[in-house]
Formats: C-alpha cells, structure tokens, sequence
C-alpha cells in the first residue's frame, strides 16, 4: 500500500480501470466523479460494479468518500468460486459479463457465478450477443470450451428485469499467445430472435423481416425464435434480434436490436422495422470486418497483454477501443503497434469493405498466481 496509486478523473470507462487494477494490483484512484453534475458521484450501477469486484476478490480496500465523487481502491486476490450477484437494473446483465469475462481466467477457484437482472436491453450487449461472439474468443485464448458455459436461465427485459444468467468459466496458469490475422469469408449467419412477455407471432415477424435483407447474401442462416413463458420471461414485455455471421476461419460478427422498453417516450416498436435494422447493423459490423467484431475488441487486446511473453497478433476492423489501448499501457506499460493491413493482390474482393487494422503486442507473462502449478 506504500506504492502511489494510479489517478484518473471522471467517471468514464470505470469498468476498464477497475479491472487493469484488479489484475496489475497497482492501486487506483478516481477524483471528480460528476462533480459538477446535479447528482454527483458514483451512480447505483457502479456502486453494483464495485460490489461486484468485492464478491470475487479477498482483501480489497475500496474507499468513497460521502458524495461519491472519489473513490480509492486498493486489489486483492481474485478469488472467484460460487457467487450471486443482483445487477443494477439501469443496465443489462451484459455490463457486469464484461467486468466477469476478463478477470475470470486468473481467479483461485473456477468461476460460477448466477447474475440477475435485465438480460437485453438497448444499451449493453445482450447475454445472446456476449453468447455468440465473445465467448468464442474466450475459448481461442483458453485453449478449450472445458467448463466455459453462459446460459439464460430466465430472460428479463428492460426496465424491470427479473432475468437470470449463469456463467461459468474454468482458470488458467497461463493463457495462449494470439495469432489471428486471416478472417475469411461469411460462411453462414446464425441468430435469436426472443420475444417476453408478448405474442410469440412477434418472433417470426422479426425473423421474415431480417430474411428478407439477408437471403439475397447468402442461403445459410438460421434464426432460431425463442419464447418464455410465465416466469421465465421476467417481468416486461419486449422483444428483439441478435445476430451473428461465422467465418471459415472462425470469426465472428455479431449485431443486435432490443425493442423499446415499456413506457419509453419513442413509442411501440414495429417488428419488421428492427428485423432489418439489426440485419443492416450486421452487414455494417461485416463491412468493417478484421478477426474480431467490436464488441470483443476490448477483451481481445486485454487477453494478449496478458498472454505468455510471447507476441500476440490481430486484426481487427475500426478500432473501438482506442482508450482501453492507452489504460493497457499505464498498468501494463505495454505499448500495441497498430498499422494499416495492406490487402494483397490476389484478395481483390476484400479492398471492398473498411480499413483493416493490425494490432501487434509482446504479452507480459502473467501468470495467475493464485493457482497452483500442476
């Protein structure tokens, strides 16, 4: 506790902060948090981050001062094992999976943990989309899908929630260097329309209307229509569609649209309408292209820092996570080369969508110490 701890201002990208201080162990302070704001200070959802953070470790020393506009932390262990957690219901279940996903593989015990609250909404990625894009590339860096595992037990929609998710995930002593610089092509598009708490013809009306975009594509899609009843399907109505492409080299691309909530100020939602919204967005994420889409953009560079000492290698489309970049290097102080992929001659077809990035790093060897060495 004698080291000086790391400041930042704001409350933007808390999560990223949080978590790179969590793994480097370095001390983090945050000064100004909405200071200037009507409601100063932490908001409720991430105080439920912070407590979050308290379930998974042992021994961390977090400090808020009365108005919640300074925060102090100082990491513990990662400890992981069975834990429940009640998510804030100003955002989805998706928001607290991000914060599980990157620091899941370094924690004692194998993590399982049981989430509740809003499942989809229109801010956060979905439990679907995190299902369908960002668990596979979890898998390319633990080496095996052995005891990852993310099920939607029950499904909540915004605003009140009553959703549940399970996560498991299985920890290392190290992780994979990544080399993923070929993407290939779209094989076959795969998706879930779900529907809560409404007509289940609802589903099938987003599905036609996603179809008819993109049939003219390519003939491999399946959208799966999936309906809860009682119970299970939370306590609002609503409904939506994620969506993601595959790539012969195992890529993925993944889209989604979540209707309206229940007393939004823009109205009901038309199914047709947000079926071909949500297949534009995911011929968009297609266009940019690279071997991650930008969901898992974030999650992917944090994984090859902490990689073997060994360099790891990406390629992505437009880069989202610029800031994450820049955290990395003042926990980690490991600096990415990023340059522009040339496209080769022979792959013409290519130079068709947007600019490719490739994102180039040493990892540092970290190792999880809390686990023993077999």
């Amino acid at each position: 506790m004698g080291t000086k701890p790391l400041t930042y201002e704001g409350c933007n990208f808390l999560r990223q902060r949080l978590i790179l201080a969590t793994l480097s162990g370095k001390a983090l302070k945050i000064k100004n948090i909405r200071s200037k704001d009507d409601n100063p200070g932490l908001k409720d959802f991430e105080a439920s981050v912070i407590r979050l953070l308290d379930k998974i470790t042992n021994g961390s020393n977090i400090v808020v001062n009365e108005t919640g506009t300074s925060l102090l932390y100082h990491p513990g262990l990662l400890i992981g094992g069975n834990i429940e957690h009640e998510c804030n219901l100003q955002r989805s279940i998706g928001y607290f999976l991000e914060v599980l996903m990157c620091l899941a593989p370094f924690t004692k015990k194998p993590l399982h943990a049981t989430l509740t609250g809003v499942t989809n909404d229109q801010v956060d990625p979905s439990v679907d989309m995190i299902k369908l894009s960002t668990l596979p590339v979890l898998k390319r860096f633990l080496g095996t899908d052995d005891g990852l595992e993310l099920k939607i037990v029950k499904r909540g929609s915004a605003p009140e929630g009553g959703g549940e998710v399970l996560f498991q995930c299985p920890c290392r002593q190290k992780l994979r260097p990544l080399h993923f610089t070929q993407p290939g092509k779209v094989k076959r598009i795969r998706g879930v329309a779900w529907v809560t708490r409404m007509a289940p013809a609802t589903a099938n009306r987003v599905v036609d209307a996603a179809r008819s975009v993109l049939n003219t594509c390519l003939p491999d899609i399946y959208i799966y229509t999936d309906h809860m009843k009682g119970p299970q399907s939370g306590k609002s109505p609503g409904f939506g569609l994620t969506l993601v492409a595959e790539t012969t080299e195992g890529g993925f691309y993944a889209a989604e649209m979540a209707s309206n909530p229940k007393g939004s100020d823009k109205g009901p939602t038309v199914p047709e309408d947000l079926g071909k919204q949500a297949a534009v967005y995911l011929l968009e994420e297609i266009f940019k292209g690279g071997c991650v889409d930008s969901v898992s953009q974030g999650l992917t560079t944090l994984l090859m820092v902490l990689g073997q000492q060994d360099v790891s290698k990406v390629q992505t489309g437009q880069l989202t996570q610029i800031q994450y970049l820049r955290h990395i290097r003042d926990f980690f102080q490991v600096l990415f080369k990023v340059e522009v992929d040339p496209v080769k001659e022979e792959d013409e077809d290519l130079k068709k969508g947007g600019e490719k990035l490739l994102l180039t790093c040493v990892g540092v060897g970290y190792s999880n110490l809390s686990k023993k060495v077999s």
